[in-house]
């Protein structure tokens, strides 16, 4: 994959919630972090709802996510999947060569480095089983401390911020001092606006998803 009209290499994120404005600011967030010669665009699912809540949910959105890195895979030199349970990730891997990941393992792999244990902070109960795997899954089951969740309705959080921030706190604060988490990360690209704003209010390192999936993409595709 060349360079696009700006000069820059385009990275695709997915993003596998229908909200474009949740689409606009995820990749913001991204373009905040990508290294020299890279750009973020993104696309934005259409058939699943706005905020995935559930694991029938997060399911169901894989196949769109695949349809989406398919019909944009000559437009790119990587793909980000920017939901936490990273739905289609698997079937683009197998699918296609070009380097993917997901916000989910890219912010497990670096909440766990250097041996760290690392718990979530996030707001969707229902998904609790679905978050557990992906540790199990890349072998990082030692070290994950689990998964506090902000007290309230996940989709009336995520349209109120103030409110939002101070519930992911409160489960930061209980990964902490409850769980003896050394990494806690904000579990949700919809959150991304509150991880950066929390980092700052703990002493131990709080991940965005966002930032470590283009960190990591980017390592791939340069590789």
């Amino acid at each position: 994959m060349g360079q696009d009209s700006t000069g820059r290499a385009p990275i695709l994120l997915i993003n596998p919630n229908s909200n474009e404005a949740t689409t606009t600011m995820m990749v913001a967030i991204a373009r905040s972090v990508v290294a020299d010669g890279f750009d973020i665009v993104g696309a934005t699912a259409r058939r699943t709802p706005a905020m995935i809540v559930s694991p029938d949910v997060l399911e169901a959105a894989a196949p769109e996510v695949e349809e989406i890195a398919r019909a944009r895979t000559g437009a790119c030199c990587g793909i980000i999947v920017s939901a936490f349970g990273d739905p289609g990730l698997a079937g683009i891997r197998a699918a296609m060569k070009l380097p993917a990941v997901g916000i989910g393992e890219s912010a497990m792999l670096e909440a766990a480095g250097n041996g760290r244990r690392f718990g979530v902070a996030t707001t969707t109960p229902l998904l609790k089983a679905k978050i557990d795997a992906l540790p199990e899954a890349l072998g990082l089951r030692s070290l994950y401390t689990g998964t506090r969740f902000a007290v309230g309705d996940p989709e009336e959080l995520v349209r109120d911020p103030a409110r939002l921030r101070a519930a992911l706190a409160g489960a930061v604060e209980a990964c902490i001092a409850q769980d003896g988490a050394e990494a806690v990360i904000i579990g949700g690209g919809p959150l991304g606006e509150a991880a950066r704003e929390l980092q700052p209010m703990f002493a131990v390192p709080v991940v965005a998803p966002i930032p470590s999936a283009v960190r990591r993409i980017i390592r791939l595709v340069t590789a």
